[in-house]
């Protein structure tokens, strides 16, 4: 299998370079090497390397950021993957995408189905969302896997900082009304290599007669606040900590850029159905995130 791994040194991508490995040859790039806003280099990537899968682990991802600098966002989130979807289309390869949990308001107050329609709150989301949908309109061979709140313990995620701020503050307050899925970045790129490796040598076909919209995110779901506490009750350093107190608080008491949905969590249902595979529970999840940090 030859797999054309863009995004190879973000957190999901650093992990994917090294699960995909044993499925054949990984060709991995990212920016500055690529360009995604690059359409002429896009393009002739994709047709000089020739892979049978393409697996788009890039995005632009600074959600706050993403309000002054739409133009970037739409570039990286939208008009990429539209581009690879078309040129995967050409080629005959699939196409994987990794999208988020922030296409959606978060008053549904229930977990999210692929059937729910998106109402993205601000640009990050609709800019994922704009990508959703341009690959879903050149069609081809594609899964787009819906995640939520993915962290990895090599860079800067939520699991990070929670520690961080535990060894350098008495007390936290961390959010209490936003919810979603935890969603280990190693989990997650182990079971992308398990669902391409059942299609095997013919990966292609195989995953035509699967191809669409699946959410894929850590298994069960909890607030910031609890995810916070767990991470302090896992840390495998506890002796360094010197925080005494962590207490809830509500998004209004963080203002930000952008509108976050506070109950984005992701039902994940159809992919077990589809692929016989499930996340672990977060909890198991940030469990060994932590003892293999």
């Amino acid at each position: 299998m030859r797999i054309l791994l863009l995004g190879n040194t973000g957190q999901l991508g650093w992990e994917l370079e090294r699960t995909l490995a044993p499925l054949g040859e990984v060709i991995p790039l990212d920016y500055p090497a690529l360009d995604l806003a690059d359409e002429g280099q896009v393009r002739l990537l994709v047709r000089r390397v020739a892979p049978q899968v393409i697996v788009n682990a890039t995005a632009y991802t600074a959600v706050d950021r993403a309000e002054t600098e739409s133009d970037l966002a739409y570039a990286v989130n939208a008009r990429a993957p539209q581009l690879l979807a078309e040129e995967a289309q050409a080629i005959g390869a699939a196409l994987i995408h990794f999208s988020t949990d922030y296409v959606f308001d978060g008053v549904k107050g229930a977990p999210y189905v692929e059937t729910d329609l998106p109402n993205p709150l601000g640009v990050y989301g609709a800019s994922k969302l704009a990508g959703e949908q341009a690959i879903q309109q050149v069609g081809g061979v594609y899964l787009i896997l819906r995640a939520a709140w993915v962290y990895s313990t090599r860079r800067e995620s939520f699991v990070t900082k929670v520690l961080q701020w535990a060894r350098q503050q008495r007390a936290l307050r961390i959010v209490a009304d936003q919810v979603s899925n935890p969603t280990w970045a190693r989990a997650l790129a182990e079971i992308t290599a398990q669902l391409l490796a059942q299609g095997g040598l013919q990966v292609v076909p195989w995953l035509a007669e699967r191809a669409g919209l699946y959410h894929l995110a850590g298994d069960g779901y909890a607030s910031r606040y609890e995810w916070a506490q767990a991470i302090l009750r896992l840390d495998p350093h506890p002796e360094e900590q010197i925080v005494e107190a962590v207490e809830p608080a509500l998004t209004t008491d963080f203002p930000t850029p952008a509108h976050r949905p506070l109950f984005s969590a992701l039902n994940c249902d159809k992919f077990m159905d589809t692929f016989g595979l499930r996340l672990p529970d977060w909890r198991n999840a940030l469990r060994l995130a932590l003892e293999n940090s």
